[in-house]
């Protein structure tokens, strides 16, 4: 079978005891980075040298087959160089490819970055979108934060450092300077930062210059940033996608605040 296992993302300790288990017996290894895997045997004080593939995004549709057939013959552990494997890493072109080839996939659960960030936060935890990476441009990056406006679920991004003040200045332009927000730096690790503020407050704070991995957990669009208009638009999607007038509203109303029979008097006078 195929193993995902997760690692830690900062602190050597956050090595579950599942996850020693599998690199001590492990015969072969595809990894983000073999270098990396090869530091946290040794970190780790494993004697274990298995036989090591490289797994990464330049890689991963002509190196896929091998691993299946490798799984097929025994067990094939799957690393990324830090969190779990197919999250935001390499990973998820082998898992597909590998259910159509029936073979069975399994993961050693452990550190996640997106979970961390967000629980540490401070901000609604009850339903959350991640968006992964935020694109370089500017300009992508504006048009991005104004497609997600009216999101109401909490969001989680990975930003660089060297990016980070421009993105939140740029997420303040489009989602509103008193959206709410939190700077997740150095999880798990010694200089551990958790920013919490405004978009304003924390774009200002961020244009001294910050160091370190970067989460960004921001707040969804509620009730004091949605217009009945913003709301209308997402009652209007979810009955496109097949969903009855009034659940759709109704569903709407309990993600927003909005009013529930304003919405749907709204929806009718649209029709």
């Amino acid at each position: 079978m195929i193993i995902l296992a997760a690692t830690p993302i900062g602190n050597l300790g956050d090595a579950s005891t599942r996850l020693v288990e599998a690199l001590t017996e492990a015969t072969v290894i595809a990894s983000e980075d073999t270098r990396t895997t090869s530091k946290l045997l040794n970190a780790l004080g494993i004697e274990n040298r298995p036989r090591l593939i490289a797994l990464h995004d330049h890689n991963e549709s002509t190196k896929s087959p091998e691993i299946i057939e490798l799984a097929k013959e025994g067990n094939v552990l799957v690393l990324s160089d830090a969190g779990m494997p197919t999250v935001s890493d390499p990973g998820f072109h082998l898992v597909e490819a590998a259910a159509e080839a029936g073979v069975q996939v399994t993961a050693i659960p452990g550190p996640s970055a997106v979970i961390t960030a967000l629980a540490v936060a401070g901000l609604p935890t009850d339903r959350f979108t991640f968006e992964g990476f935020l694109p370089r441009k500017q300009g992508e990056r504006k048009a991005t934060f104004r497609a997600l406006a009216r999101e109401s679920r909490t969001m989680v991004f990975f930003e660089s450092p060297n990016r980070i003040a421009e993105s939140l200045a740029d997420a303040r332009d489009e989602l509103g300077a008193d959206r709410p927000a939190a700077v997740c730096r150095e999880l798990t690790k010694l200089y551990e930062e958790v920013k919490r503020g405004t978009l304003t407050e924390l774009a200002d704070w961020a244009a001294d210059g910050v160091r370190g991995e970067i989460v960004l957990v921001i707040g969804g669009a509620t009730a004091a940033t949605l217009t009945l208009e913003d709301g209308l638009a997402q009652v209007q999607v979810l009955v496109a996608e097949g969903m009855r007038l009034k659940e759709a509203t109704t569903q709407v109303a309990e993600e927003t605040g909005l009013s529930k029979r304003e919405l749907y008097q709204a929806a009718l006078a649209a029709k």
